[in-house]
C-alpha cells in the first residue's frame, strides 16, 4: 500500500441490540450466518445483534475491535468481486480471558439463540459414536469446575444459570457440518448435563430446543495479501475481511424455544433461508456430495501436487474421478429432497469447485480428517456396503487420507498434518512395517472406524493404499475409470 488508508467505520448507526451469542466466531459464520441474520433483520426487524465468542484466541477480537466490529464480506465470483459491509456484530468476548463475561452474556434474558461454528472437534465427542467423550480433558474440567473451557461446557453452565434465574433456555443452533447436527449436539449437552446435575438435564430435555441445520457456502481462509488488496481497492483498511463464493444455502429445522413466541428467531426466510420440518435429506445431499467430495479431492489433490480445489478439478483425471464418484457411489446412497434435480446439483457443485475466484486450499480442507471422515465419507461407505454396492472411489479417498495422515507425501516430503489425532496417527503409521500393517493400524482407531466397517474395508483399502504409493494418484484414478 502506498498510503495508509482510512479505517473501516460503521455506516448504519448504532449496533443493534443483541439477541444471539455465537460461539466460534470464525470466517465461515461471519461470511454466512451473520450475513443471513443481518439481512433478515433489515427486512423484518427485531433485535438480533450478535455477540461473538472466541473460545481459544483473542485474534479475531483484536482485529475487529478497533473497527467497531464492522468488516467486509467479499464475494468472489468468476466475473470478479462484490463487497458488502457487515455491521451485525456488537462485540467479541474472549472466553479464556473472562469466562464469567461469556456466561453472563449467554444468560442474559434478551439472548434467545446461542449458535455455534466450533468445527467437529469442538464438540468433544467421539466421531464414531456421536456421544460425549467423557475422558476429554476439557470435559473432565467442565464437569468439575463452574467456569468452563469447552463449547459443550459453556452451553450447559449457561443453561444452568438460566434455570436458576427462572429464565427459559436459549435455542442451541449448531451450524457445523455434522450429520443430524441438532440431535447430536442435544445428546452431547444432555450427556454433560447429567454428569453435572440430572435435574438440569431433565429441564433441558423438556424445555430446550436444538434444531438441525444444513449450511453451505465455500469460505476460503483470508490471507495477508487479501487484506492488502482490499485496502488498495477501497481506500479503507479492514483487518478482518472474509472471502466467500456467491452461492449460499441455509436449511433450518423450524423448532425454536416456544416460550419466546414470534420473537424466538429472526425471520430467516425473508433472507432466503429454507425453514423445514426435516433437514435430513438436505443434510445427506450436502454432507455426502459437497463435503465428501471436498475431502476426497483435498487428499487426492494434495498428493497429486495441487494447491487448491479449483486446480484439482481443472486436472482432467481428477475431474473425471469426482464426476464418477457422484454418479456411481454417492448419489445412489441417499434419497434427495423432494423436487431437487440431484444431477443438476452435482453439475452446480462442479462449477463451484472450479470457480477460479475461490482459492480453497487442499491443505486447509484436509485439516481434522479424523473428525470429518465418519460424517463425510464413512457413512456413505457403510450404506453402500449394506446395499451391496462397491465404492472404489471413496475407498481410494480414504487410502489417500491414510497416506496423508502418515505425514509424508508420495514424493517423500513431509506434510504439516493438522488434526487432533495427528501424533497418534503418525505414530501408528510409522510403527507398522508394511502397507498392510499401516492400513490395519489406522483402521484400529476406534475414534474413527467401527470394527465391522474396518474389517470389511481392510482388503480394498490395503490395495488402494499400495496402488497410490506405487503408481501415484493419476494412474490409480485412471485405473478406476
Amino acid at each position: 500500500m502506498h498510503a495508509d488508508p482510512a479505517r473501516l467505520e460503521r455506516q448504519k448507526g448504532p449496533a443493534p441490540r443483541a439477541g444471539i451469542v455465537h460461539l466460534g466466531l470464525g470466517a465461515f459464520f461471519r461470511a454466512f450466518g451473520a450475513v443471513y441474520i443481518e439481512e433478515a433483520m433489515e427486512k423484518s426487524g427485531g433485535n438480533w445483534g450478535i455477540i461473538g465468542v472466541s473460545l481459544k484466541s483473542p485474534s479475531t477480537r483484536d482485529r475487529l475491535a478497533p473497527q467497531d466490529f464492522v468488516y467486509t464480506a467479499q464475494e468472489l465470483g468468476p466475473d470478479g468481486a462484490k463487497l458488502h459491509q457487515v455491521e451485525i456484530i456488537r462485540e467479541v468476548l474472549v472466553a479464556p480471558e473472562n469466562p464469567d463475561a461469556v456466561l453472563a452474556a449467554m444468560s442474559d434474558r434478551d439472548i434467545r439463540i446461542v449458535s455455534l461454528t466450533v468445527t467437529e472437534k469442538g464438540y468433544c465427542h467421539d466421531p464414531a459414536t456421536g456421544r460425549l467423550n467423557s475422558t476429554h480433558p476439557d470435559i473432565r474440567h467442565d464437569i468439575a469446575a463452574s467456569r468452563p473451557v469447552s463449547a459443550p461446557g459453556y452451553l450447559v453452565r449457561a443453561l444452568q444459570q438460566r434455570k436458576a434465574a427462572g429464565l427459559p433456555p436459549f435455542t442451541v443452533l449448531t451450524c457445523d457440518n455434522l450429520p443430524d447436527n441438532g440431535r447430536l449436539v442435544k445428546g452431547i449437552v444432555l450427556d454433560l448435563a447429567r454428569e453435572i446435575d440430572p435435574e438440569l438435564a431433565d429441564w433441558i430435555m423438556a424445555e430446550g430446543r436444538f434444531p438441525a441445520t444444513m449450511v453451505d457456502r465455500i469460505v476460503p481462509a483470508t490471507k495477508p495479501e487479501d487484506v492488502d488488496a482490499l485496502a488498495e481497492k477501497t481506500g479503507r483498511f479492514d483487518a478482518a475481511p472474509v472471502l466467500h463464493e456467491p452461492f449460499r444455502q441455509w436449511v433450518v429445522e423450524d423448532d425454536f424455544v416456544p416460550a419466546y413466541g414470534e420473537e424466538a428467531r429472526p425471520d430467516l426466510a425473508a433472507a432466503g433461508a429454507e425453514l423445514v420440518a426435516n433437514v435430513t435429506p438436505y443434510e445427506h445431499m450436502k454432507l455426502r456430495m459437497l463435503n465428501g467430495t471436498h475431502s476426497s479431492l483435498a487428499y487426492l489433490g494434495y498428493l497429486a501436487g495441487h494447491e487448491t480445489i479449483a486446480e484439482t478439478v481443472a486436472d482432467p483425471v481428477l475431474a473425471t474421478f469426482v464426476k464418477r464418484l457422484w454418479r456411481d457411489e454417492i448419489i445412489p446412497s441417499f434419497t434427495p429432497p423432494d423436487g431437487v434435480d440431484i444431477h443438476g446439483y452435482a453439475d452446480a457443485l462442479f462449477s463451484r469447485f472450479a470457480n477460479p475466484g475461490i482459492r480453497h486450499r487442499t491443505w486447509q480442507i484436509a485439516m481434522d480428517g479424523s473428525q470429518k471422515l465418519p460424517q463425510r465419507i464413512l457413512g456413505t461407505l457403510r450404506d453402500n456396503q449394506a446395499a451391496g454396492r462397491t465404492s472404489p472411489g471413496l475407498v481410494t479417498a480414504v487410502a489417500a487420507w491414510m497416506i496423508y495422515a502418515g505425514g509424508t507425501d508420495l514424493t517423500g516430503a513431509p506434510i504439516d498434518v493438522r488434526d487432533p489425532l495427528a501424533g497418534r496417527l503418525k505414530s501408528l503409521s510409522d510403527g507398522a512395517p508394511d502397507t498392510e500393517g499401516k492400513v490395519s493400524a489406522l483402521l484400529g482407531v476406534t475414534d474413527i472406524f467401527d470394527a465391522e466397517l474396518a474389517e470389511t474395508l481392510r482388503p480394498a483399502l490395503t490395495d488402494a493404499y499400495a496402488r497410490l504409493k506405487a503408481e501415484g494418484v493419476h494412474k490409480t484414478l485412471e485405473a478406476l475409470a
